[in-house]
């Protein structure tokens, strides 16, 4: 029955670390994402499909 107290004991010990060591990383920024809002620009905002661009283009023919 010690046994399971010790490992309890250990796994929550290993797990408050693993928690630190998240915290740690988001406050120093490691998963700050850099790329996406420079390149957000260069992509449209909404892709339509090819059937609705046909439809369009024979609406105003």
């Amino acid at each position: 029955m010690s046994v399971i107290y010790l490992l309890i004991s250990i796994s929550i010990f290993v797990a408050v670390a693993f928690f630190i060591a998240f915290i740690v990383a988001v406050r120093s920024g490691q998963y700050d994402d850099d790329y996406t809002p420079s390149v957000r620009m260069l992509f449209d905002d909404e892709i339509k499909p090819q059937k609705e661009i046909q439809t369009t283009e024979e609406k105003q023919n």
